[in-house]
């Protein structure tokens, strides 16, 4: 089968899974609302920040305050791609179809990470337009310096995630194990040991506390990260190479 009907196959098999289009439109819908919260509750408290927390203050990374619980809409997202049709069944029927396992693998790749990419750079530009309009006053505006690094990088922040996702759910097959890693991967172990002294470094270079780094325009009070936005999303792309590399190679090794 040549490649671009491969592809073809993979959009028609992403937009007739119900789970799949809605759980894009939760991450749209939870990054854009709870930004626009937290945005305008900062506003309210701005009069009562500190001098220091003022100095400090980030309008634009307070706009993708949503992207916390945005992003494990993208982490779903990735998972069920892959992992669908190894819960059906139906990875036998597409395996012996496309029996080019890296072209199966590519066109998967290639249609899910270009949707989510469309999706997650619209979220990522209404996200900080809604919410500087909460902040009113003390909003920042795109023409600022670093600002649109920061919402073009906050699209491809997420986007990464929903990739890094479908590598490792290549590798692990199961939708439960995936989920039942990533999520508490994401959630709970790296912000744990982020507050953990003798860990606090090794942290700085996993893949959402480097990825995020992109969104940030004023960098907080004595920080001391080694790498600036642009290089801690070359961390996070290096993570996701990674889990594909290894999600390709498990496929190729491995029977369906």
């Amino acid at each position: 089968m040549a490649t671009v009907q491969v592809i073809r196959s993979e959009w028609t098999k992403i937009r007739s899974v119900a789970s799949t289009v809605w759980t894009l439109s939760l991450a749209v819908v939870v990054t854009i609302a709870l930004g626009m919260l937290i945005s305008a509750l900062a506003r309210s408290e701005f009069g009562r920040m500190s001098t220091q927390d003022r100095l400090t203050f980030d309008p634009t990374f307070i706009s993708f305050a949503g992207m916390s619980l945005g992003q494990l809409a993208m982490i779903v997202f990735g998972v069920l791609v892959v992992s669908n049709e190894y819960s059906t069944g139906m990875i036998r029927t597409s395996l012996a179809a496309v029996p080019q396992r890296g072209t199966f693998l590519f066109a998967k790749l290639a249609v899910a990470t270009v949707l989510a990419l469309v999706v997650s750079l619209a979220t990522s530009f209404a996200a900080f337009f809604l919410g500087q309009a909460m902040l009113g006053e003390h909003r920042a505006s795109l023409g600022d310096d670093g600002v649109l690094r920061a919402v073009i990088g906050g699209g491809l922040y997420m986007t990464l995630i929903a990739v890094f996702s479908m590598g490792v759910a290549t590798m692990l097959r199961s939708p439960m194990l995936s989920l039942g890693i990533l999520v508490p991967f994401f959630f709970l172990i790296s912000n744990i040991l982020g507050y953990v002294d003798a860990t606090k470094d090794v942290v700085r270079f996993l893949p959402d506390h480097a990825g995020s780094r992109i969104m940030q325009v004023v960098p907080p009070v004595g920080d001391d990260t080694p790498y600036g936005p642009w290089g801690g999303l070359g961390i996070m792309v290096l993570w996701v190479l990674a889990a594909l590399v290894g999600g390709y190679v498990l496929l190729k090794r491995r029977d369906a």
